[in-house]
């Protein structure tokens, strides 16, 4: 079986993370997998993964929104056996150059999102159900994102399948903490430190996670890990409020599980999310989580903390009730490494390959 995975870039979200690190395990597992990117960028994940060797990279161009990528991808669909897409507008180049190269290739794509932009604008919902009818499956990464695709394309639900992402949790289990000084030397080890991990982008809230500074003692302190065209404007909002000497913007790491280690309280503040992956990885490296309270944060419930989106004054009571009651937080520890047992990655794996080898049956 020879498989093709394809999606705009390799830059730093959940699912460019989700490839990096299931295309190495798909080959472990004797399925030839291979990787196709619409910009060929480098970028910290596209590094690593060539570094590994594993799989064959192929890039048609720079721009993802060039239509012209739909005649580039055309040759490929000759060699492979399934497309498996990930992200807009890849989702849609792909179902194009089938239909020109009338090509048997099986494909298949992962809804990664509760936020579809394109289900508030009629004409493009129209344009989705039509796209959507030459996928052999759609694979959905939680019950909440199944639900909103069931109503948005109106498909038929043997034809969407809930399979959730997965983290690589041994990595994190033995992933080695920095000291607080090595992250920046702005910090002490007497420092409350808190990690926030996205890209900035319109989905993500990074200003009402720095916001919350404001509520909370001078100790407390914050890292912002990931890039975007929203970084500079968050920088900004930052030196607004003058909080600059306890805030760093690391930018894109590959060193997370190392960074989760170190810090004490993992938040996400966020609009929307499919699937939190920072989740799963923060309640595997032993600390507590804080998430916004919406669609896609179901794997949280009950294990880690929600608060009211947007609202800055309760992410920052959480902290405090975190930093001040012990046995609270070592609940919410306790909670959270048992939740995210449940989200090996191999797993994930595993139902993938099931999925691939019914498609061709």
């Amino acid at each position: 079986m020879k498989v093709l995975q394809v999606i705009n870039n390799l830059d730093t979200g959940g699912a460019e993370k989700l490839l990096l690190e299931t295309i190495p395990l798909y080959n472990k597992k004797g399925i030839e997998v291979d990787l196709l990117l619409l910009n060929g960028k480098m970028t910290p994940f596209l590094e690593t993964l060539k570094g590994i060797n594993c799989c064959k990279i192929y890039a048609v161009g720079t721009s993802v929104y060039n239509p012209f990528h739909v005649f580039r991808m055309i040759p490929f669909l000759q060699k492979y056996d399934i497309a498996h897409v990930h992200l807009f507008p890849s989702q849609y180049w792909i179902v194009l150059a089938k239909m020109l190269s009338f090509s048997k290739i099986k494909i298949v794509v992962t809804e990664h999102s509760t936020t579809n932009p394109r289900i508030a604008n009629y004409l493009l919902s129209i344009i989705d159900r039509f796209i959507y009818q030459f996928y052999a499956k759609i694979i959905c990464i939680t019950i909440d994102v199944y639900q909103i695709i069931i109503k948005h394309l109106k498909q038929q639900k043997s034809k969407c399948v809930v399979i959730q992402n997965g983290v690589q949790l041994q990595k994190i289990y033995d992933a080695q903490p920095y000291t607080k000084k090595m992250v920046s030397s702005l910090f002490t080890e007497q420092d409350i430190l808190l990690v926030h991990i996205a890209s900035f982008n319109k989905h993500k809230d990074q200003k009402t996670a720095i916001k919350a500074l404001k509520y909370l003692p001078e100790n407390v302190k914050i890292v912002f890990v990931g890039d975007g065209p929203l970084k500079i404007d968050c920088e900004n909002f930052a030196k607004e409020l003058k909080l600059m000497d306890r805030i760093v913007f690391l930018g894109n790491r590959t060193d997370v599980p190392r960074l989760l280690k170190t810090v004490d309280i993992s938040i996400l503040s966020t609009n929307g999310e499919g699937f939190s992956l920072v989740a799963i990885e923060s309640m595997a490296a032993g600390i507590s989580f804080i998430g916004s309270d919406v669609p896609g944060m179901i794997n949280v419930k009950d294990a880690g903390i929600l608060f009211e989106k947007g609202n800055a004054e309760e992410l920052a009571f959480y902290i405090r009730k975190l930093i001040d009651e012990k046995d609270f937080y070592e609940s919410m520890v306790k909670s959270g490494k048992r939740r995210a047992e449940q989200f090996d990655i191999e797993f994930m794996v595993d139902k993938h390959i099931l999925l691939y080898k019914t498609i061709l049956e």
